[in-house]
């Protein structure tokens, strides 16, 4: 009846497979599927040869030192000479004070707003003299800033090798604004500046004794500072002050890439976008020199102080803590923020055209350091 159902409805009955085709067919599908399993590693070998072969490849570790030399250079030098007037009238703030004569006999002397000290200067020496030492500034600025730079990104590569991020094997390396990321960038910022500051210090010496010259001129150019304070302090001469400036600069640039590093990397988690636009690195940037300059400004009112001992072989303060003690008497806690505005003038737009620029110029010379590192 099955077999005359199947006739009725026009169709035929299956037929039955013999157990030796069906052996046969499990046979063959094994031999298929041993060829694919054989195929698959030449295959993938293929696929990864031909994503090498495509991918660009990256520069030696020569020519990548010498872009980011030259992209911290540039950007050293391009924003010391936009803050140039400022940056002199901050030293002069300093080892000079910039008082006006007091209104009364036995009153004590105003220190002078930024509008009178800019007038002063102009209408004694010429406006000119805003930029006096800006020359030595960028001498010594090129290759501190290089330096700074380049340092910076091979402590950060250091740091990750020898505390690699956690997460899973093959995964991207994303670091943020977590207080490993701040540790990090703490250490690897002081270190950068120690080894920039000590490189460059004798320049920054001529710099600030050219700046500091107000009437008399003591020191006629870089070169014939540099044989004067060897003729008359010796080669130590040039290194006068290195304490307090190292005391002072490498807190402050490690403050100043952690600041900066933390926010940029903020600002890129909340766009969702890695790639820095201007606008991002010139208010990073300005809120890190902000904030780096008020922590470490008394110590650089020392410092400048220190620079000018033994300038024409007068000698006004026994060592830091003397300077310390004369600021004290004279003008209390007060006296080692003098000169702190123009200072925030500088340093703010100084600091925000030196992280922008240098950020441009990564990208123009295509420089890849730590991919994946939120920075």
């Amino acid at each position: 009846m099955r077999g005359a159902s199947f006739a009725s409805a026009g169709l035929a009955p299956a037929p039955v497979l013999a157990p030796c085709d069906d052996a046969a067919k499990r046979l063959a599908g094994t031999a298929s599927t041993s060829q694919r399993t054989s195929e698959r590693p030449q295959q993938v070998a293929a696929e990864v040869e031909a994503d090498e072969e495509a991918a660009p490849r990256g520069d030696s570790e020569a020519v990548t030192s010498a872009k980011l030399l030259l992209a911290g250079g540039v950007a050293g030098a391009v924003s010391k000479s936009a803050t140039a007037p400022l940056a002199r009238l901050t030293i002069l703030y300093q080892v000079q004070g910039l008082e006006r004569p007091p209104g009364a006999v036995g009153a004590r002397p105003v220190r002078m707003g930024l509008r009178a000290a800019f007038a002063q200067v102009i209408r004694r020496e010429g406006v000119q003299a805003l930029w006096r030492g800006n020359g030595v500034t960028i001498v010594h600025r090129l290759p501190y800033s290089a330096v700074n730079f380049w340092a910076y990104e091979r402590f950060t590569e250091m740091w990750l090798h020898r505390f690699p991020s956690s997460g899973a094997p093959g995964a991207p390396l994303r670091t943020g604004a977590g207080s490993s990321d701040m540790l990090r960038r703490l250490a690897s910022g002081g270190a950068a500046g120690l080894c920039a500051c000590t490189l460059a210090y004798p320049l920054d010496l001529v710099r600030t004794r050219l700046a500091a010259q107000t009437g008399v001129r003591y020191y006629h150019g870089i070169a014939h500072a540099l044989r004067t304070i060897v003729r008359e302090e010796g080669a130590r001469g040039l290194y006068s002050g290195l304490g307090a400036t190292l005391l002072q600069v490498t807190p402050s640039l490690a403050i100043n890439y952690t600041a900066y590093g933390t926010l940029r990397s903020t600002w890129c988690q909340l766009r969702a976008d890695d790639d820095p636009t201007v606008t991002m690195s010139l208010v990073c940037g300005g809120v890190a020199g902000l904030v780096s300059s008020t922590a470490t400004f008394p110590l650089d009112l020392v410092r400048r102080r220190m620079q000018l001992e033994g300038q024409g072989g007068a000698r006004r303060y026994a060592g830091y803590a003397d300077v310390v003690q004369s600021v004290l008497r004279r003008d209390g806690l007060r006296g080692f923020y003098a000169g702190i505005l123009p200072e925030y003038y500088k340093v703010v737009p100084g600091v925000a055209i030196g992280f922008c620029t240098y950020e441009l110029m990564r990208k123009a010379l295509e420089v890849q350091t730590n991919t994946g590192l939120v920075r």
